[in-house]
C-alpha cells in the first residue's frame, strides 16, 4: 500500500514552554525583554508555521527530505489501522524516493481492508491535529513523548535498510532536542513538527491526483479504495483533500490562538 516516560528534561514534568518563558522573565534588560517577546507562543507558532509552509510550498530538496516524515506517519497510519481491524501486520518499508509500503495479512476485502487503505493519507493530518490540541494546552512534553512512541513503533516494524536509517536518523534528532539541546528549543521544535504535519498532509493528496491523471498511480490508496468500495477513486481523493484541509484549519485555529490574544 503506497503512501509511513516523560523525558528527563531537568524541569517540571513536560512543560518546556513554561520553563522557557520563566527563564526569560528573569532578565529585565531591553535585550532580555526582546528575548522574552521572541519566546512567546505567538512568535514561536508564527515562525514555525512560516518555516513549515515554506518547506511544503517551495518543494525541492528540503521537501523531498522532510517528506520522509510524512511517509513514515502515512505508513504508520496504515499499520495502526490494520492492527485495529484485526489484520496481521507483517512489516513496513520506507524507500529513498519517499514512497512506502505496509504489508498486512487478512481478508482482502470488506470494511476492515477499506479502513486500512483509507488511513494512510489521513494519518499525518490527524496526528498534526492531535499535536496542535496538545500544544494548545501547553503539553509540549507530551508531544515529544508521542513522537518517540511513533518512532519506536515504526522501528519495530520496518523491514528494509533505508527504512531503519530513516527512523534512526529521526530518533537521533529527537534525542538531541530532548536531552542535549537547551530546553528552550523543545517548544519551537514541537510547533515546527506540528505545522509540518498539518501542511505536509495536504500536499501528498494533490500529488496523488496529479500522478493519477498521468496514469502513474494505478495502485494508489484511492484506486484500491475504488476497487474495494465501488466509489470512484477521484471521490476518494476528494475525501482525502477535504479531511486534510479540515485538519489544517482546525489545527491552525488551536496553534494561532495565542496570536489572536
Amino acid at each position: 500500500m503506497s503512501s509511513p516516560v516523560h523525558f528527563a528534561l531537568g524541569g517540571p514534568a513536560g512543560d518546556a514552554l513554561s520553563a522557557f518563558r520563566a527563564a526569560a522573565a528573569t532578565d529585565t534588560s531591553p535585550a532580555g525583554s526582546l528575548l522574552e517577546q521572541a519566546q512567546t507562543p505567538a512568535v514561536i507558532t508564527l515562525i514555525a508555521g512560516g518555516v513549515a509552509l515554506l518547506v511544503v510550498l517551495v518543494g525541492g530538496t528540503a521537501w523531498r527530505r522532510a517528506r520522509n516524515v510524512v511517509t513514515m506517519v502515512h505508513e504508520a497510519g496504515h499499520a495502526l489501522a490494520a492492527v485495529l481491524v484485526g489484520r496481521r501486520l507483517q512489516g513496513i518499508k520506507l524507500h529513498s524516493d519517499t514512497s512506502g509500503v505496509t504489508v498486512s495479512r487478512g481478508k482482502p476485502e470488506g470494511p476492515g481492508m477499506a479502513f486500512t487503505a483509507m488511513a494512510g493519507y489521513l494519518a499525518p493530518s490527524v496526528l498534526g491535529l492531535v499535536f496542535a490540541s496538545l500544544l494548545g494546552a501547553d503539553l509540549v512534553g507530551t508531544v515529544l513523548v508521542l513522537i518517540a512512541l511513533l518512532l519506536l513503533g515504526v522501528l519495530v516494524m520496518v523491514r528494509n535498510a533505508y527504512g531503519v536509517f530513516t527512523v534512526v536518523a529521526s530518533a537521533a534528532v529527537l534525542a538531541l532536542i530532548a536531552f542535549v539541546a537547551p530546553v528552550e528549543l523543545q517548544a519551537p521544535f514541537s510547533y515546527l513538527v506540528t505545522w509540518f504535519l498539518l501542511f505536509g498532509g495536504v500536499r501528498p493528496v494533490a500529488e496523488l491526483q496529479i500522478k493519477r491523471r498521468r496514469g502513474q498511480a494505478r495502485d494508489s490508496d484511492a484506486d484500491q479504495l475504488g476497487r474495494l468500495t465501488a466509489v470512484p477513486p477521484v471521490l476518494w481523493v476528494l475525501v482525502f483533500a477535504v479531511a486534510t484541509i479540515s485538519c489544517l484549519i482546525a489545527g491552525a485555529l488551536w496553534l494561532l490562538e495565542p496570536v489572536a490574544k
